[in-house]
């Protein structure tokens, strides 16, 4: 028997919504724009796209999955892990598979990922099983202050982490200041994101094209409980869902690794340098059992 526990849960794709009576919301300058992308069935938007490609909101590389029922829901995005396997179980798109790919806020939102010919199959109300595993997840090679969360143990294993000297070493594309993170904290990061307020201009990314599915560490942030600062930690995480022009909003952080700084240590990789980008790509997804082979 195998020592991970797995839970099936049922997600519900989302509609796509809008407050009652008012299709807008109000930018960092004051003006209005209608949120295109906010969540539902959004077609067009894949892992390795830029988070500032379109004039969208919050767009996500997939579905995004809820549940009518308040308690399930937190208990869906609690447990789902990204790069666990997501079965659609009802509607015309029943049988095909996809793989999380991230989570939200806003009372819980799982985003999962399928081909394009899924997605264009899928509509609001189809049922989907997550096969949810790697909350809890312990490495015994890790240091013992490093915390692992929203990750699935078979994905971890096909991320650039190393361990030399009782130090892990994870490859990230930027590492960004603690200043930078926004909407989400104070919140449970089993449960959420936490959005970086960027844009493309900003001093922090150094030039950096933020894409879909990109590792970044953000600096003296603490996400073991509820998200919050504290001097000389680092958080490791993906980037799950595109930009905002609401102020303190920005791309989506989804928090996999936390640790004191003496023990968890990002390295910059950079392509023009001729590294392979640090980042959660399809063939590392399909790469994934959907159950532990050991």
């Amino acid at each position: 028997m195998s020592s991970i526990i797995a839970n099936n849960l049922l997600g519900f794709v989302e509609h796509a919504g809008l407050t009652p009576m008012v299709s807008y919301r109000i930018d960092r300058d004051g003006h209005p724009y209608v949120p295109i992308g906010d969540g539902g069935v959004v077609l067009g938007v894949h892992l390795g796209d830029s988070v500032f490609a379109s004039d969208t909101d919050h767009v996500a590389p997939g579905v995004t999955l809820v549940h009518p029922d308040a308690g399930s829901r937190f208990g869906l995005t609690s447990f789902a892990c990204i790069g666990n396997r997501a079965t659609v179980r009802s509607g015309a798109a029943t049988g095909a598979t996809g793989s999380v790919v991230g989570k939200r806020g806003e009372a819980g939102r799982v985003i999962v990922s399928f081909d394009d010919e899924t997605m264009a199959a899928l509509l609001p109300g189809d049922r989907i099983a997550v096969h949810a595993m790697g909350q809890g997840l312990r490495r015994e090679d890790l240091p013992e202050e490093i915390v692992l969360l929203n990750i699935d143990p078979a994905l971890l294993d096909a991320l650039p982490l190393r361990v030399e000297d009782g130090v892990a070493g994870f490859d990230v594309v930027g590492v960004l200041p603690g200043k930078v993170a926004g909407n989400g904290i104070g919140r449970p990061a089993h449960q959420w994101d936490v959005d970086l307020a960027v844009v493309p201009e900003s001093p922090e990314l150094a030039g950096v094209d933020m894409r879909l599915g990109d590792l970044f560490a953000v600096e003296h942030l603490d996400v073991r409980h509820n998200m919050g600062y504290r001097r000389d930690w680092i958080t490791v995480g993906i980037i799950v869902h595109g930009g905002s022009p609401m102020p303190g909003h920005g791309p989506g952080f989804v928090p996999i690794a936390c640790g004191p700084r003496s023990v968890l240590q990002p390295r910059i990789v950079s392509e023009e340098a001729g590294g392979v980008r640090p980042a959660l790509t399809a063939e590392r997804l399909a790469a994934v059992a959907p159950w532990p082979t050991d």
